[in-house]
């Protein structure tokens, strides 16, 4: 298993789909990002700079919201993006931001405007944005930022 240049790498387990669900990671993420090795035990792969090893445990355990990966967007383009291209295939999209990629493992698609409203000086404008965000599936910058004005 080679790739050991973090001290803490996520390692996934997957019901004999880790070379399969690498290789749509990478697609996804494409720069920075790629598949290192590969066996039919493992595979190892880096999504812009960070390392995963993906293990073929079998069916014994499964994916669940105790877990996921937080994808940091910089405007709406990259919001629809990222939800599209990880939905494809048959992934589940959920509320606030999250959704389920068709391998079970859950992401959150965040804009930057979302930390901005929340974390904003106005506390009711804060209180807003996240009553907004509440209501959503995919968030949506611009109805944020008109929660959070009011």
């Amino acid at each position: 298993m080679p790739l050991r240049t973090h001290r803490v790498t996520p390692f996934l387990w997957y019901d004999g789909q880790a070379e399969e669900a690498a290789k749509f990671y990478v697609s996804v993420f494409k720069k920075g990002s790629k598949v290192t090795h590969s066996s039919p035990l493992t595979t190892t792969f880096v999504l812009e700079g960070q390392p995963f090893i993906a293990l073929n445990g079998g069916p014994n355990f499964k994916f669940n919201e105790a877990i996921s990966f937080s994808i940091d967007c910089k405007d709406q383009k990259e919001v629809d993006y990222y939800w599209s291209k990880l939905l494809s295939g048959g992934g589940r999209p959920s509320q606030c931001g999250w959704l389920k990629d068709r391998f079970g493992l859950s992401w959150q698609v965040v804009p930057r405007a979302l930390g901005e409203c929340l974390g904003g000086r106005d506390a009711a404008g804060a209180q807003r944005a996240m009553a907004a965000m509440l209501k959503m599936g995919k968030l949506d910058v611009k109805k944020l930022r008109a929660a959070y004005k009011g």
